[in-house]
């Protein structure tokens, strides 16, 4: 008689322990916003086309191609040749996707490097 007893009592503290560990509010770290005092002033300038292109980006038109291989994922040195060679016989590319016209690009290495090219 003892046994189911003990196992209620037994089962009432469990499930009250747990409904109190579930209730029990959650203290977040308070987060607040920086201060706009502190922070430099930024003109109202229309971005030109310089700062449009980030410095990090290899340009089609002006890399030579020990740059395009050391710089480009998938780019070695006949690709990177057959580029500028592309560039010497066509001029300079007018789209990123140009490249795609290049022996040996396909639409995998373009989109692989789509995010690391520019052009003037």
């Amino acid at each position: 008689m003892r046994t189911p007893i003990f196992s209620a009592l037994i089962f009432a503290l469990l499930t009250s322990a747990s409904v109190a560990v579930n209730a029990a509010p959650v203290s977040q770290p308070a987060t607040s916003a920086p201060s706009v005092s502190h922070l430099p002033m930024m003109e109202d300038t229309a971005p030109t086309a310089a700062h449009e292109q980030r410095k990090d980006r290899v340009n089609l038109n002006t890399a030579d191609a020990q740059t395009l291989q050391k710089e480009l994922a998938g780019i070695g040195k006949n690709k990177a040749d057959a580029i500028v060679a592309y560039r010497e016989a066509n001029g300079e590319f007018t789209s990123i996707d140009e490249l795609i016209e290049v022996k040996g690009i396909g639409k995998a290495i373009l989109e692989r490097n789509r995010e690391k090219l520019a052009i003037d």
